[in-house]
């Protein structure tokens, strides 16, 4: 059910993303033990997303799920990213997208956060 909620999460951020002019490179990237969800350009910088769907805020907004730890972990797997695909010298940044789902796990709102963290 996770697994699926994830997908469904990931298929909006993506749209989302789309309409605001970015490009997903490629999605689900693993590298080792850990994962990026999508990675992106957009206004020129390499943008690497993490999505978060959330039925409610029982646990916090989605974007309060990506924690200090997490973003050491997604930095870590973007240096791995960029030196593997040559693009260690472009600028890059890291957002997240916020997917809000209804009953059914229909997407009713999808927030882009930019610039979330720093590295």
């Amino acid at each position: 059910m996770r697994r699926t909620r994830g997908r469904i999460g990931e298929e909006a951020a993506a749209h989302a993303l789309a309409a605001r002019g970015y490009r997903v490179l490629v999605r689900n990237v693993r590298l080792g033990r850990g994962e990026i969800d999508l990675v992106c350009e957009h206004d020129g910088d390499v943008v690497f997303v993490e999505v978060k769907t959330r039925r409610g805020t029982a646990f916090g907004t989605p974007a309060e799920a990506v924690t200090v730890r997490k973003q050491r972990t997604l930095l870590a797997l973007a240096m791995r990213y960029l030196g593997r695909t040559g693009r260690a010298h472009r600028t890059c940044r890291f957002d997240v997208v916020e997917v809000w789902l209804a009953a059914g796990d229909r997407p009713i709102r999808v927030e882009v956060v930019r610039d979330a963290f720093r590295g």
